[in-house]
Order: C-alpha cells, then sequence, then structure tokens
C-alpha cells in the first residue's frame, strides 16, 4: 500500500513536468519564429476540430486546428498543423507565416504577441508548478504520519 502512495504522485509529477517540457518547447518556438524576422505567405489547406470530454457530464472542450502549408526561402513546400487559432481562418485563406530557418522548421500563422505567449507560458508553469508542489508535500505528509516502513511498504 505504501509503494501506490508514492507511485502515484510520482506518475503525476512525471506528467506534469513533461507538460512543463512540451510547454516552454512550444514558447520557444513561436518566439524564435517571430524574431527571425523570416516570413512567407501562407495558405489554409484545412481547418478542422477534436473535442475532448462529455463522458458522465463532463462539459466538453472544443479545440480548433488549421494545417498550413507555404514555401521557404530556400524552395522548400512546409506543411504545419497548428493548434488554436483564430475561428475566422477558413480554408483557403492567405496567411502569414513566421518561420524559423534550417534543417527543421519552426512555424506559426499566429501574429507576435510576445506579451500573451510569457504570460500563458507562465501561468501554466505556474499551475504544473503547485501540482508538482502538491505531489511532493502529499508524499512527505504520508511519510511523517506513516513512516517509510509500515505494513507492505517497500
Amino acid at each position: 500500500m505504501n509503494a501506490l502512495m508514492y507511485a502515484v504522485p510520482v506518475l503525476i509529477m512525471g506528467v506534469a513536468l513533461f507538460l512543463a517540457y512540451r510547454v516552454v518547447r512550444r514558447a520557444i518556438q513561436l518566439r524564435r519564429a517571430w524574431n527571425s524576422g523570416l516570413t512567407a505567405e501562407g495558405r489554409c489547406l484545412r481547418m478542422f476540430t477534436t473535442t475532448h470530454g462529455g463522458a458522465h457530464d463532463t462539459s466538453v472542450r472544443t479545440e480548433l486546428h488549421h494545417v498550413y502549408e507555404f514555401t521557404a526561402r530556400d524552395g522548400r513546400l512546409v506543411r504545419f498543423e497548428e493548434e488554436g487559432g483564430p475561428a475566422t481562418v477558413l480554408e483557403g485563406d492567405v496567411v502569414t507565416v513566421y518561420y524559423t530557418q534550417g534543417r527543421e522548421i519552426a512555424a506559426t500563422a499566429r501574429r507576435p504577441s510576445r506579451g500573451k505567449n510569457a504570460a500563458a507560458t507562465l501561468g501554466t508553469l505556474a499551475f504544473l508548478g503547485a501540482v508538482v508542489g502538491f505531489c511532493v508535500g502529499f508524499m512527505v505528509t504520508y511519510a511523517d504520519t506513516f513512516g517509510l516502513t509500515g505494513a507492505g511498504g517497500f
């Protein structure tokens, strides 16, 4: 039983840390694309939504996705998908794409919004940090209350 009381928080912390990594990685990609100075005319090829939730009377969350295509400065045709874009961009619309040059191109059709990007990143990291802190606090409290060598321990 003791092992379960440590395994579950460690698993939750692992997921939270992985999500933090993904959030920071995407924020850096956006910042690099906006700061690169490279832009291209892109076209929205497809627009679709994904839904999550709805089971057992829970709320449904809908996420908007766009698939864009543009030609990079070196002549490569680049196609990428982006979540959370504006609902006003429809299939066939022309957009400005901000991208980085190199072997692996990071691109976005979002308008530069450095402050909003930083605030969203910091808010998400604060929440995920609170989740990790709660898990650590739970494990420390459990260890103090029941001891590490209780019945069914490691």
